[in-house]
């Protein structure tokens, strides 16, 4: 009797699992925004996969683009007289020893003796100050010659995060002139000023300047690598949505075409490309980079959850997105004309056999045991 009380109670077991497995599940999809191909394009959505890679910790600031110490020159005559010719343009360059400018001297003489001034250096005339027939003196500054070809990058660092800053420090240095470009640099020295009124100390940054791009007095920021770390699970800061108290991604279903899921994350540190990401995410997770944004508004798109399940699944769901159970298949049966039966039914009845057959197996057994 005892192993026929266990025989049914796994019959039973079995039954019950099978139920479960046929019972509707809590839909991960349920709140998906699901899009056809042509929602996908409009909002030209595009997807990465959050990958550990290795992630900058870097410090932003702000600064400006400056002349190199030693890359500037002042023309001026040393002797009074009048400029009898000019050679020289604004913002035009000019090589080094270039006639620029005729001065006659005030000295009698038939004709008066004159000086050429010549371009001290290479570069660029950034400031002039003479016209012709202008009377001129050795006190006054008639031309300016810069040399562009590198400049310096100045970053107004915070007095509080000066600590983290050390000659030979790279940084990538963007300006609103050119906003697709960045130029790559390093610390070549920091100030042994402050800036009372500013709080903040400055940083020169050496910068190769082919073509001249960068001009001295534009505005800079300066994205500077503090700390470089391995294995670090990050995704485009693009693909960072919400507020600082409810952050989360867009990550694509990997049964559903164009089914995005909203996933809560937690994040760490965050750099001018990357967000480090603690908690939420998956390596390879196909997170939404671009269109975001769009998609937190989109609510549940134009796509119905039955319809994207039904197409990718090739077969019937439920509204909601769930499979349809055996019972309700043999609702749809019976409203058809046809009868169907659970696995649920069919395992109780299976049951019920199983325990019929030992009790009568068990009686038999007893009544020979008894006759003997």
């Amino acid at each position: 009797m005892r192993s026929a009380l266990w025989a049914i109670a796994m019959v039973w077991t079995l039954a019950l699992q099978l139920w479960a497995a046929d019972a509707p599940p809590a839909n991960k999809l349920a709140n998906a925004v699901i899009l056809d191909e042509i929602g996908v394009k409009n909002l030209n959505i595009e997807l990465v996969e959050a990958e550990e890679r290795d992630f900058e910790e870097t410090l932003f600031t702000l600064g400006r683009i400056g002349v190199r110490p030693g890359r500037s020159a002042v023309v001026s005559s040393r002797i009074p007289g009048r400029a009898v010719s000019v050679h020289g343009m604004p913002d035009h360059p000019v090589e080094q020893g270039e006639p620029l400018v005729v001065v006659e001297s005030r000295q009698p003489g038939n004709p008066p003796p004159q000086v050429t001034l010549t371009a001290p250096m290479s570069g660029v005339i950034s400031e002039m100050s003479v016209s012709l027939g202008e009377p001129v003196s050795p006190e006054k500054s008639l031309l300016t010659i810069i040399d562009l070809s590198s400049v310096y990058g100045i970053a107004a660092v915070p007095e509080h995060l000066a600590s983290r800053i050390k000659p030979g420090l790279a940084a990538r240095i963007r300006v609103p002139g050119w906003p697709d470009r960045h130029w790559e640099a390093k610390v070549e020295h920091i100030g042994v000023l402050a800036d009372n009124k500013a709080g903040s100390i400055e940083a020169a940054f050496l910068i190769d300047n082919p073509g001249s791009l960068l001009k001295p007095g534009m505005r800079a920021e300066f994205s500077i690598v503090t700390k470089m770390r391995q294995g670090v699970m990050s995704v485009p800061r693009s693909a960072l949505q919400g507020d600082a108290g409810n952050r989360f991604v867009f990550v694509a279903d990997d049964t559903v075409p164009n089914a995005f899921l909203r996933a809560p994350v937690q994040t760490g540190a965050i750099n001018a490309e990357y967000v480090e990401i603690v908690a939420g995410l998956f390596p390879g997770d196909k997170v939404v980079a671009r269109g975001g944004y769009f998609l937190a508004f989109a609510g549940k798109g134009n796509v119905s959850l039955k319809e994207a399940l039904d197409a990718a699944h090739g077969h019937e769901h439920n509204d909601d997105g769930s499979e349809i159970t055996a019972q309700q298949s043999g609702s749809a049966a019976v409203q058809g004309h046809e009868h169907g039966l659970g696995s649920l039914t069919i395992f109780s009845l299976v049951g019920n056999a199983v325990l019929l057959a030992l009790l009568i197996g068990s009686s038999m057994r007893k009544r020979v045991s008894e006759e003997k």
